[in-house]
């Protein structure tokens, strides 16, 4: 009896054992969910970013990172969506960019949140401190925000922020337009800071690829060069050193639209005005009309050529070339007008000498009747009549030959200055041509090249 109650209050033991070792473990499996749901929780989204950069978190975005230690590096990058609406009158072009910065805030560092990087909204720009950026040579600008704000802020592990924003800027581009419209202008953008000096804050392009350009960008008049100058402008006030990059974009020049609009037009204008060497010299009112009209039109030409273009003091290739078309339709005008004068010489020249005679015939001054009616009737009376008229037949049948070959002799040479100018005006303007294009599409342009 009593080995059979011993083993009875043996396993009662046990079994009162097996249920308080139960219930504990279940208690610390309860215990440990309990504790994985509140850590979960501490790690949601809204309160990871209030810890980051919230109003408990200590954060001032006033502050810059590295208060008061080493200057912060930010790391610039342009990619440009369009290069357009490049403008010589106002010297200015137009651009729409995405303005990319990176640096480094150890403040924003973390490491309770499982993800490399968070893409944040835009409006989360006002919680963090970003560079004091401007662009120097700006003339206006504006933001985009259709749908939304065009802005990315992203943050890594390590405090890295990434900040890009797209822009639509016009910049200031001073232009030198001695060779237009055969030029290659040089255009910059300067990134500069605005109120940190460089002990507190400098800038950098990057090392891969800090000016990207849109594939297939194309602009109606110029040709966008793949090289392009990176380098630094350190501006130097009365309030300290502020840093500054710049981006040089040079611009090539087609000069399509104005040899089409312009120089063609302008050389068939030309052509024109050597139309009246052809024309006979007695066809005065038809070789007048074609001068003045030649003339008139390179005018209107020259002018037109001026209206897109500033007030600049310096002559251009394009006022040169109108200039010289110019004066050789005035110099086809002026031809005629020798041309015409010297064929009428020769009336002159009959006046004077019929003046000359005159002044022989009396020498004393006094009248000769022999020209009129009454000069027969008084030599009448010294019964000379006959004796005179002959004599003044035999005198008139050489003036009338002189006349004629006098007045060959002047029109021949007339003649001669339209038939010398049929050959000498193409081939001045030939000459003229050959050094011309020589000048601004070779030499000066290879000098363009080399700067």
């Amino acid at each position: 009896m009593s080995r059979l109650f011993t083993n009875i209050v043996t396993a009662l033991i046990a079994s009162l054992i097996g249920m308080v070792n139960y219930s504990m473990t279940d208690a610390k499996e309860y215990d440990s969910r309990s504790s994985g749901r509140g850590s979960t929780k501490q790690l949601s989204p809204s309160d990871f970013l209030d810890k980051l950069m919230g109003k408990t978190s200590g954060y001032d975005a006033r502050i810059r990172p590295n208060f008061k230690g080493p200057p912060v590096n930010v790391t610039c990058n342009i990619f440009i969506n369009s290069f357009s609406s490049v403008t010589e009158t106002t010297m200015d072009y137009r651009v729409n960019i995405f303005l990319r910065q990176t640096w480094n805030d150890p403040r924003l560092s973390y490491s309770e949140y499982p993800d490399s990087s968070l893409d944040l909204d835009p409006s989360m720009l006002d919680s963090i401190w970003k560079p004091d950026l401007f662009f120097a040579n700006e003339k206006g600008a504006n933001f985009h925000d259709v749908t939304t704000d065009n802005k990315l802020l992203r943050i890594f592990k390590d405090g890295t922020v990434l900040y890009s924003i797209r822009l639509t800027l016009i910049l200031s581009c001073p232009m030198d337009l001695k060779n237009f419209p055969m030029d290659v202008q040089t255009c910059t953008m300067q990134l500069e800071s605005f109120g940190y000096t460089m002990n507190d804050l400098i800038f950098e392009w990057t090392d891969n690829g800090p000016v990207q350009v849109a594939e297939g960008l194309t602009l109606p008049q110029f040709i966008l060069k793949d090289e392009k100058e990176l380098e630094y402008c350190t501006k130097h006030y009365n309030t300290g050193k502020f840093t500054c990059i710049e981006v040089k974009f040079h611009l090539e020049r087609q000069m399509g639209y104005y040899l089409i609009q312009m120089y063609i037009p302008s050389l068939l204008i030309v052509i024109l005005s050597w139309v009246s060497f052809w024309i006979n010299m007695d066809a005065a009112p038809a070789r007048v009309a074609l001068g003045i009209t030649t003339v008139l039109t390179m005018t209107t030409q020259s002018s037109g050529s001026r209206a897109s273009l500033p007030k600049v003091s310096y002559v251009k290739a394009i006022d040169i070339w109108m200039a010289v078309c110019l004066l050789f339709v005035f110099a086809a005008l002026l031809e005629y007008a020798g041309v015409n004068f010297v064929s009428r010489q020769q009336k002159e020249f009959l006046r004077m000498k019929r003046r000359q005679r005159r002044n022989k015939d009396d020498p004393e001054g006094r009248f000769n009747f022999s020209g009129y009616t009454m000069g027969p009737c008084l030599q009448m009376k010294d019964g000379n009549m006959m004796k005179n008229t002959t004599a003044n037949a035999a005198l008139v049948a050489p003036m009338q030959r002189d006349t004629e070959n006098m007045k060959k002799k002047f029109v021949d040479r007339a003649k001669r200055i339209d038939t010398v100018s049929r050959a000498a005006f193409p081939l001045a303007f030939l000459i003229f041509n050959v050094f011309y294009w020589i000048t601004y599409k070779i030499i000066r342009h290879e000098d363009v090249h080399k700067k």
